[in-house]
């Protein structure tokens, strides 16, 4: 398993959808979408500030989100397609 650092998070990659509503299937560029689905599954300790204390991250292991999908690194581990990135790139939660 992957322990990311500070304010960083793993997630497992999601694929999304390549299908229109209607059944067309979309491929080449319009197949990319311009942010990327995943599930948490490790996050760090938090960012640490200027007075010494960690800044807890919101989001937590098992949620859904919604991330820039131009940032991060992407890595294979274990069988896995999975993303690492900072906090900040993650655009939200999905409930």
């Amino acid at each position: 398993m992957l322990k990311p650092l500070n304010h960083h998070v793993v997630l497992e990659i999601v694929e999304v959808e390549k299908t229109t509503a209607s059944g067309i299937i979309l491929s080449g560029e319009a197949s990319k979408p311009k942010h990327s689905e995943g599930v948490v599954i490790a996050v760090g300790e938090g960012k640490l500030l200027d007075n010494g204390k960690r800044q807890p991250l919101v989001v937590e292991v098992g949620q859904r989100v919604i991330y820039n999908g131009f940032g991060g690194t992407k890595v294979s581990h274990e069988g896995k397609e999975l993303v690492i990135l900072a906090q900040d790139d993650i655009l939200a939660i999905v409930e």
